[in-house]
């Protein structure tokens, strides 16, 4: 038999696998469903009904018809809803998709970039993917550590640094002015990727990102995903500079966002009451989660978030039992990967029915993993 083609050196020194093993995979596996998903920090909260009556329309009168290349729509109802001109806004596949195509646009072969170990690991996934070489800050307690990320950029001379406001997997947060600080110590050829994606959920008005703020260097990334609960339909978008915005129209898929997915975060972008009650039914949840977690003996920490970590006061050894006992009850969470983020498990927020599932579960798998 004649070998296959071999790969490129690259994607050839590279692991056969993808950052998140999905909740179906796992059903796969396990040979049976959860009860719950409440791992990947999607929205269990139905959509806004008008979302689902403009996807309907899409899907009855467009969907034979390529996508509007540009999202000229979506983006003109995004310039509008972060007050900052429409050529300073692109529309692509989730952030998972941007995180991509930048690290594209700005990484050769080599270039240093900087991130917080145990951040969000997809985007490792896509520095690796282009030959970019990571260097990892601890956390600062349970935060991402602005100073030392700043620190690191200077010392390695990184191309790219990566923040998330609020944090996935801790669900904690830094002000604006942490933010502007670190913008500031950084070199100027250096992008500063600000990963808004639990944005909407914020609770401390300090940590908000002003509307229409921006820097020469800095591109924010937010998504339909989480608050307007569209993680199906793969849409978020980035806000900067004219001219790093045009900079994705050499690589990027132009036909990526279906039209859909462009409906649909039209329509969530106009209807703020649904966002609004969705946002209380939220935050209600974290308290819940919270309250759940102290009766049960752990401690939760503090969220700005669609999510609670909960600290299981031992060590990752320690945590990775509780998360088998959850699993196995068909509770499907997550943990965060690094120690010391590792004596935590992280429980997404979901419905009253779903909240119940893990008040029964979660004292029955502690129990357990002692």
């Amino acid at each position: 038999m004649r070998p296959i083609p071999a790969f490129a050196a690259l994607p050839a020194s590279l692991p056969a696998t993808v950052p998140f093993v999905g909740a179906e995979e796992l059903e796969r596996g396990r040979g049976r469903p959860f009860d719950t998903w409440l791992g990947a920090n999607e929205l269990t909260l139905a959509p806004s009904p008008s979302v689902m009556e403009a996807v309907a329309r899409a899907a009855h009168e467009g969907a034979s018809y390529y996508p509007d290349a540009p999202s000229h729509a979506l983006r003109e109802a995004l310039a509008a809803h972060h007050g900052v001109a429409m050529d300073q806004v692109l529309a692509g596949e989730g952030i998972d998709g941007l995180l991509g195509l930048a690290v594209r646009l700005f990484l050769n072969p080599g270039d240093v970039v900087v991130t917080s170990l145990g951040a969000y690991p997809t985007f490792n996934y896509h520095v690796a993917g282009f030959g970019g070489v990571l260097e990892a800050v601890p956390y600062a307690g349970d935060h991402e550590d602005v100073d030392g990320l700043a620190a690191r950029v200077q010392e390695t001379g990184a191309r790219l640094v990566y923040l998330s406001n609020p944090d996935n997997p801790m669900g904690s947060w830094v002000s604006h002015a942490d933010v502007e600080r670190l913008i500031d110590a950084v070199p100027g050829d250096c992008v500063v990727l600000l990963d808004e994606a639990y944005g909407e959920f914020h609770t401390d008005p300090a940590a908000r990102t002003p509307r229409g703020y921006t820097r020469p260097n800095l591109l924010r990334l937010g998504t339909f995903s989480k608050a307007y609960g569209l993680a199906g339909l793969r849409v978020g978008y980035a806000l900067g500079p004219a001219a790093l915005i045009a900079g994705f129209d050499r690589i990027r898929n132009h036909f990526g966002v279906n039209r859909l997915a462009q409906a649909a975060g039209i329509a969530a972008l106009a209807d703020d009451a649904h966002l609004s009650r969705t946002l209380a039914t939220i935050a209600a949840g974290r308290e819940r989660l919270a309250d759940i977690a102290r009766a049960s003996g752990v401690t939760p920490l503090p969220s700005a978030t669609n999510f609670v970590t909960v600290d299981c006061g031992h060590n990752g050894d320690y945590a990775r039992r509780v998360l088998r006992e959850m699993l196995a009850r068909d509770v499907f969470i997550r943990m965060p990967g690094p120690t010391p983020l590792d004596r935590c498990i992280r429980i997404s927020v979901g419905t009253d029915t779903e909240l119940d599932l893990v008040a029964a579960a979660l004292p029955e798998a502690l129990a357990a993993a002692n």
